[in-house]
């Protein structure tokens, strides 16, 4: 779906702001010493803290502020000097304080802008509104028993950045793309795994609608979503419900919404709170978060080559074309592997066996880069092979298969099954002139003017010395002695 949506009126325009919660990396909570292993037994990992007992005081963990201010600087946002902790007041069976502990007024990171790759090979900057400290509430069960909920905690307490967007988003391929960067530059910098899966990052998606040039719409709040195609369905399906309502003469509501996969559908959870109904208040538990320069700047030394600056140093050093570097930088390790495999090798020719070859296997296997059975180094040693007229692209196809089966050198198959590519001038020219004499009547058909038939003198040449020829001096050959 584009940007611009027709309805019964005309067109329509998608306006979408994210809110991304990225639990962090961190081996306790932010406020307690509780683990935060996911998948332990229900209610193995709380405190007496994160169950909120009558006299317990959170105590900030350090990690955690440093995983934020790590993240603020791979957002290219501004980290805030004072950051106040403020209590969020709301009831949820699984929230044992019955307030979660936010930044509100006063977030630990401010403005920032990522870039967005779209599918047309368009780039485009969201804007990033803040991030701030949370703790994340519990979790409800409610499969276990026919009429009763369990609580489980584990989840209580566990730290999590929340990142909001500006609104600057105008489409479900646009949402995609930037939950994906965000994903990307997290797993990079190591302060989140972007498990959407297991809920250690999930969207909050607000959406609304407007007709060009507007002000802005109504926005609805679809909670939770955990899957990047659960996001693309949920926002087509939201635009629509809303376009319909307005022409039918109908309001959009400001409301939480659930996205409900099994029926495809948005449906209404609650009417949206605003702040003021939270009571945020400042926590008078805990002082006011201030940050040193210097603390700042140790964090940044540290700072990884984040995803957009590789991508544009693959497209400068190596020449490779948005797609490949995009597809080559999605994850930090298949980065460093293709830059492996590149080192002393042409790099386009490496790009194309890592992405085309390689990734193609293991995708095809449901493997991970990490289960690869041909490592880096030995890519690379085909990729010299071919460059090096040992072996042809076409002979280079069943050597990578040997690879990938055995996990052998591409050098040692190639010695071992005597696949080294014939180079002789001599030697080829015999096997040319043996075809020639082989074929006399396609012979003369080309000497009539049926050039086309240089194929077929090509393809009897290569099936002679079972592949092994030089296709260039073979056709080089055929053409001086055919002509």
């Amino acid at each position: 779906m584009s940007a611009l949506v027709k309805g019964e009126t005309g067109e329509w325009e998608i306006v979408i702001g994210l809110e991304i919660h990225a639990q962090i990396i961190a081996n306790s909570k932010l406020f307690s010493g509780s683990a935060t292993d996911f998948g332990a037994e229900p209610n193995t990992q709380v405190s007496m803290v994160d169950a909120a007992m009558p006299g317990m005081l959170p105590v900030l963990n350090e990690k955690c502020v440093e995983q934020a201010v790590r993240t603020g600087l791979g957002l290219n946002a501004e980290i805030m000097r004072t950051s106040i902790f403020a209590r969020k007041n709301y009831f949820y069976p699984d929230l044992p304080q019955g307030y979660q502990i936010s930044q509100f007024e006063d977030p630990i990171v401010g403005k920032g802008v990522i870039e967005i790759d779209l599918p047309d090979g368009t780039v485009k900057e969201i804007g990033i509104t803040r991030l701030h400290l949370e703790q994340d509430a519990g979790k409800s069960v409610h499969d276990q028993h026919p009429k009763k909920s369990f609580v489980d905690l584990n989840r209580s307490g566990c730290a999590l950045m929340e990142i909001v967007s500006e609104p600057d988003i105008r489409g479900p391929e646009e949402a995609v793309a930037y939950i994906s960067k965000i994903r990307m530059i997290l797993r990079y910098l190591e302060t989140c795994n972007g498990n959407m899966d297991e809920g250690s990052m999930r969207a909050d998606v607000n959406v609304s609608v407007r007709k060009p040039g507007d002000e802005l719409g109504t926005r609805a709040e679809i909670k939770n979503v955990n899957s990047l195609k659960a996001v693309h369905q949920a926002i087509d399906f939201e635009v629509e419900r809303q376009i319909e309502l307005i022409e039918d003469g109908g309001e959009v509501v400001q409301e939480t919404r659930l996205w409900d996969p099994a029926k495809n559908e948005t449906r209404s959870m609650r009417s949206k709170e605003e702040a003021h109904d939270y009571r945020y208040f400042p926590d008078p538990d805990l002082l006011p978060l201030v940050l040193e320069e210097k603390y700042i700047e140790d964090i940044k030394a540290t700072l990884p080559e984040l995803p957009d600056q590789k991508k544009h140093r693959f497209m400068g050093d190596y020449s490779l074309n948005l797609y490949d570097a995009s597809i080559l930088i999605a994850e930090r390790s298949r980065a460093e592997f293709f830059e492996t495999v590149a080192n002393d090798n042409d790099a386009k020719l490496a790009a194309n066996w890592v992405i085309n070859e390689l990734l193609g296997a293991l995708n095809k296997d449901e493997k991970k880069l990490e289960q690869s059975p041909i490592s880096a180094k030995n890519l690379g040693g085909l990729i010299a092979l071919i460059s090096d007229n040992t072996i042809s692209g076409k002979i280079a196809k069943d050597v990578f298969a040997e690879m990938y089966a055995s996990g052998k050198e591409a050098n040692a198959i190639v010695e071992e099954k005597g696949l080294k590519q014939v180079t002789d001038t001599g030697a080829i020219e015999k096997i040319v002139d043996e075809v020639i004499a082989e074929n006399p009547d396609n012979l003369a058909k080309y000497k009539n003017g049926k050039v086309q038939l240089l194929g077929f003198f090509v393809g009897q040449v290569m099936k002679k010395s079972q592949g092994k020829a030089n296709p260039k001096m073979v056709n080089d050959i055929l053409k001086g002695k055919l002509d």
